[in-house]
This record gives C-alpha cells, structure tokens and sequence, in this order.
C-alpha cells in the first residue's frame, strides 16, 4: 500500500491559522459576524458573501478564481467537465475503475476515455498525446496505487502542453499539503461537504476562463450557493484541518496496535486512501461481513454520510469502497475499512474487539 501523504498535527495547526489570516484580509470584522446574503446581487450575479468567500478560497488556495456550486464533490466535477467538454471528446484517464459518480458524468456526456496507467513514472507519450484533458484523481482508486501528483501532473505536461488537467481533490483537500492547483494542475474541484461544510457545496478552484464559464452556466438564483451557505462553509473549513490531522493520529495508533497483535482474528491493518484515509483491516478468516453486523450493534456507523462530514461522529466500520471492490471482489469478505472520525483508538480497538469476539462464540 502507498497511501498518500498527509499533514501531521503541527502543519494543521498552520494551515488554520493561515485560513484565519487569508479571511482577516478579505473581511472587515463586522462583516465576518454577519450570517450571509441571499439572490442574484445586481453587478455580481450572485450574493455579496458567496463571492468574498469565493475569493478567500482561491486566495488560500493559490488559485486564479473559484467557484461555489451545488451537487457537493461530484457537481464540482460535473461543472468542470461541461465548462470544458463536448460529446465524442478524448479524456485521459487512470487505468483503475473509475469513481462511480464520476463515470456517470463521463459516460452521460458521450466522452471517450483514454486508459493510462499513472502508476507509471514514465508514461507512454503516444497516449499522452491523444487528448486534450486529463481527469486525475488525487486519492487512489486501487490499492497498488502509488503515483505522485505532483510528479505525475509534471510529467504530462512536459508530454503534452496544451493538456488541461482536472484535480478530483475530493478525500484529500485539508489532509495533504497541497491540492491540485498547487501540485501544476490546471483546477481542483472538491467536497466542502467532506469538510464540515454544509451538504450539496463543492468547490471548484483554478483558471479564470474555466470558473467565469461555470458561473455563467450557474447564473439563475436556483443555482447559486446562497451567502449563509458560503459563510457556513467557510467557518466550518477553519476547523477541518485539525479535524482530520487528529484522525490521521488515531488511525496510525489503531493500525499499529493491532499489528501488534492486540486483536486477535486479524492477519494485518494498514493505511490506505480508499477514498479517505483509513484502516483496512484483513481478517485471517472470511468473517468481514457477520462482524460488521455486530459493529453497527456496537455503536459503529455501518456507512458513511459524506465521508468524514460534520454528521460523522462515531468510528465508521463499513466494507471496502467500490472501486476497490470491484479491482478485487474477494476483499468483500476478508477485508474492512475503519474511519475512527471523532472517536479515540480505544474506542475503536474495543469495537472491533467485541465483534469479533460475538462472531466467534456465537457461531456469526
């Protein structure tokens, strides 16, 4: 396993304070106590807030502009590809079952996709050059990934110029120290929902051109993200960080304790980015199924919300995601992923424990 590299506790704590700093310098103090404005303001197309937000993001970010959307993570993508795509059109891709919401914006859309292992630091020019947009997903969609964004990203561009490369960012905004833009791509688009933020909001981050186009599309007040909403976001961003350098910890405790041997009936844990950072735990028998029917008896969350949003409070105990499933099936009965969200390693070892125990002495 590569899983991706993230912040520790000490550069979260950095990147809050520069978030805090980046909104001192766009907001008068009154105005940051304010709830937010709504409709589409004469001169902007869109509230007064939802704007100084936009700016506060591309700012932190390091981008050119931005653009607040609805549809969460997958309509940031979706505005994205339709600002830049045409039916029939050539899209670079990974050579890895595609995010499943993703491949419904691709095959919705009459695009072709181009296979390419990116696993590969070379990368085969001739491929490289057939298309005019990549789509790169910054988390990993199997488990023997091991690219380099940034690298990655370098390399295409050294191929082929005029590429213009999307950053699915989603999992991995707030934990890695870069997003996609910062790494030489041409935009970003992720989750704020995956953030704390409120449900429905994605982010789009990148070239000028690409965001004035989206927000055209989105001009109608039905389309916009209202000024609450932004600045709902934007407070709930200040916290993530730390959120999740502090999960990052919690999860790298449980997986060294249980190879440690702390839990017995488990072959081995380790980290992987399957889609957020978490533990996947391997069982020495085919029992993954009966104990994730006594961990959501337990307490654990049996499925995610919006992958680590502000409703996820308890450890998640769920199966291994889709894409992993479907690179390899027989993960479904050996394998569990755990996401300790605001819960502490003991919390989390016990539940696992205790399951596991109720599957062996209850006959599953």
């Amino acid at each position: 396993m590569y899983p991706i590299e993230t912040i520790d506790l000490e550069k979260a704590k950095e990147l809050q304070f520069r978030l805090v700093d980046t909104i001192h310098r766009h907001f008068r103090g009154d105005e940051f106590l304010h709830g937010g404005d709504y409709g589409v303001v004469p001169g902007i197309g869109k509230p007064v807030y939802t704007e100084k937000v936009e700016r506060v993001l591309a700012d932190f970010f390091q981008g050119e502009a931005c653009a607040l959307v609805t549809g969460a993570g997958t309509g940031a993508i979706r505005n994205v590809m339709n600002a830049k795509l045409k039916t029939n059109q050539k899209i670079l891709i990974h050579d890895a079952p595609v995010y499943p919401t993703t491949d419904i914006i691709v095959t919705s859309m009459g695009l072709r996709p181009i296979p390419i292992n990116f696993n590969d630091p070379v990368l085969d020019a001739q491929i490289v050059e057939q298309a005019e947009f990549c789509l790169l997903q910054h988390s990993r969609q199997k488990m023997d990934d091991m690219y380099n964004l940034e690298a990655t990203i370098e390399r295409l561009k050294e191929i082929n110029g005029d590429l213009y490369i999307l950053v699915d960012d989603n999992y991995v905004a707030m934990k890695a120290e870069k997003i996609g833009i910062q790494c030489g791509g041409d935009i970003s688009a992720f989750s704020l929902f995956k953030l704390l933020g409120p449900p429905g909001i994605g982010c789009v981050i990148g070239d000028q051109a690409t965001v004035k186009t989206i927000q055209t599309m989105n001009y109608s007040g039905g389309s916009q993200i209202q000024g609450s909403e932004a600045m709902d976001a934007l407070r709930s961003l200040v916290y993530a960080p730390v959120m999740l350098a502090i999960q990052k910890e919690v999860g790298d405790e449980v997986v060294e304790r249980i190879n440690l041997g702390e839990v017995h009936g488990v072959k081995s844990a380790f980290v992987a980015n399957a889609q957020s950072r978490v533990v996947l735990v391997e069982f020495e028998e085919p029992i993954a199924k009966k104990v994730l029917e006594h961990t959501n008896l337990l307490g654990g969350a049996p499925h995610p919300v919006g992958a680590e949003s502000r409703y996820e409070i308890t450890g998640m105990f769920y199966r291994v995601s889709g894409t992993f499933l479907a690179h390899d099936p027989k993960l479904e009965d050996y394998m569990i992923r755990i996401n300790p969200m605001r819960s502490g390693a003991d919390t989390i070892i016990r539940i696992l424990k205790e399951a596991i125990d109720k599957v062996f002495t209850r006959g599953g």
